[in-house]
């Protein structure tokens, strides 16, 4: 269907358009008869009962009213990079669930179903099970790359209920904000009650000059294991448990930074080095020994590392909002590849 606006404007999309990205016009009238214009870009999700949604790149959802609708059209998917090496969802994805291994997995067609956990400490409830914690979400997720070989209800279905075997809350992670990406499925869990607990965003960066950026990184102690004082500054498990070890130590060729300081350890990192990529993660600096520019000595020493392993291309993961992490890859020269989320499914609690 096309409808023709005021002779200037035309809407030339329609239900059977939805997974294709698109830009579209509305009018926001006002009481006095006149009104705004509002455009938003983004994959539509669904068009159901008049109304669009439309999903940006940053996983928020936009419902719009199909009566309010001047101008509609599809536009070319977002470009695949803006800076830094070429990389697909799918190989980057992959890349960084390699990263982050769960300790138990198990297959749901494409999707893979992964858990890292342990029983939380205190009595057990009588007549109830202990309670379990999950260590980070990311290996405490379903990673839904492709389909699941079953309609999305009882692919629900059965995940819930894997989790709750393992006393859990059931997360999905979706991706938006490049091509490939799962802009539908975020809607449709969305639509089924599932809540965005976590954003967060994919950004990329050559590796070579995060390596020059410091010339003497002999401070730095590379190790292939997190040893006490390492973990001891790591901020993402107050209380070591044996899952956190296991899941900090896996993936293809992983190595851990040190700094010491003067009073215990001023700064940590994390690399994972997997064929030409390089993913940073767990860069910590003991408040005490912020802005002396050791987040990025300790990055230098782990690109460095994986230079010498034949890596030339970096990724991490930050949490949108945190805006001291963002103003340093910033101005390391990563930049945006793709944003993904947690959702929680229905009456699940929140993960700590």
């Amino acid at each position: 269907m096309e409808i023709t606006a005021g002779g200037r404007f035309e809407v030339r999309i329609n239900p059977s358009d939805v997974g294709k990205r698109v830009s579209v016009r509305r009018l926001n009238p006002e009481r006095d008869g006149t009104g705004t214009f509002t455009d938003t870009v983004g994959v539509l999700t669904s068009w159901n009962g008049g109304v669009l949604v439309i999903t940006r790149r940053t996983g928020e959802t936009v419902h719009i009213a199909e009566s309010t609708l001047v101008a509609g059209k599809i536009v070319p998917p977002a470009p695949a990079r803006r800076r830094g090496p070429a990389a697909g969802f799918e190989e980057l994805a992959s890349v960084c669930a390699r990263a982050w291994q769960p300790v138990e997995s198990a297959r749901l067609g494409d999707w893979e179903l992964r858990a890292a956990a342990h029983d939380a400490p205190g009595e057990v409830p009588a007549g109830g099970a202990r309670a379990r914690v999950g260590f980070t979400r990311r290996a405490n997720s379903v990673l839904p790359l492709g389909e699941p070989g079953i309609p999305l209800d009882d692919a629900l279905a059965r995940v819930t209920a894997w989790y709750a075997e393992r006393g859990l809350p059931a997360y999905v992670q979706a991706a938006t904000g490049a091509a490939g990406t799962q802009e539908v499925l975020c809607a449709q869990l969305e639509a089924r009650g599932w809540v965005r607990e976590v954003s967060a965003e994919v950004r990329i960066a050559a590796l070579a000059p995060i390596a020059d950026r410091v010339a003497d990184v002999s401070r730095v102690r590379l190790s292939r294991t997190a040893d006490a004082a390492w973990t001891a500054r790591y901020q993402r498990s107050a209380a070591p448990a044996p899952e956190v070890a296991q899941v900090l130590a896996a993936g293809p060729s992983v190595w851990f930074a040190t700094v010491p300081g003067e009073d215990g350890t001023a700064a940590i990192g994390r690399c994972v080095v997997d064929g030409r990529w390089a993913g940073f993660m767990a860069v910590e600096v003991d408040p005490a020994a912020r802005r002396q520019g050791l987040a990025t000595l300790v990055m230098a020493a782990l690109a460095g590392r994986a230079l010498a392993e034949g890596a030339s291309a970096a990724w991490l993961q930050v949490e949108a909002g945190n805006a001291a992490a963002l103003g340093l890859y910033d101005g390391m020269g990563f930049a945006p590849h793709h944003a993904y989320h947690h959702f929680r499914g229905p009456e699940a609690p929140a993960a700590p």
